[in-house]
């Protein structure tokens, strides 16, 4: 008799297989997704702060070093070569701000006096999901950072 009950339940797990199936493919593409959003955001976080850092060490309006900084913050390099970053990214996304292009990154309140400030931001980035299904395309951004430029 206990053979019989054994052979009732055979097809039990792969029903149950096939119900669990179901909610967890869409969860996994889901969250696979989403992590793929933060590191692309993560990577043009990093490289925005690398493009202000380089154009903090030089005086404002240089647009030779405007142009590297942009390169520098698309590329990793400032020659513009190799590919992009992050995929879609282009140096029309991004903007630099200083006291020479921007009154307004001239601040005044410090003990040292005028003080430039240079802001490299990136605009309107748009992360293109491979599974629209699951994740909605995003627009990343605006992605910025400020830091006190040389005088």
């Amino acid at each position: 008799m206990m053979m019989k009950h054994r052979y009732r339940q055979n097809g039990s797990l792969v029903v149950e297989l096939a119900l669990v199936i179901v909610l967890l493919v869409p969860l996994t593409f889901g969250v696979t997704e989403y992590c793929r959003a933060i590191y692309q955001y993560n990577a043009i976080a990093k490289s925005v702060r690398d493009g202000v850092r380089y154009l903090s060490q030089y005086a404002p309006g240089d647009t030779d070093r405007i142009l590297k900084a942009r390169c520098l913050v698309v590329y990793g390099k400032a020659d513009c070569s190799g590919t992009a970053l992050v995929t879609g990214l282009t140096t029309g996304m991004v903007t630099v701000r200083d006291s020479t292009n921007h009154p307004g990154n001239k601040l005044r309140s410090t003990g040292r006096g005028a003080v430039n400030l240079v802001t490299v931001e990136v605009r309107d980035y748009q992360f293109i999901s491979m599974m629209p299904a699951h994740v909605l395309n995003m627009t990343l951004g605006p992605i910025s950072a400020t830091m006190v430029q040389v005088l």
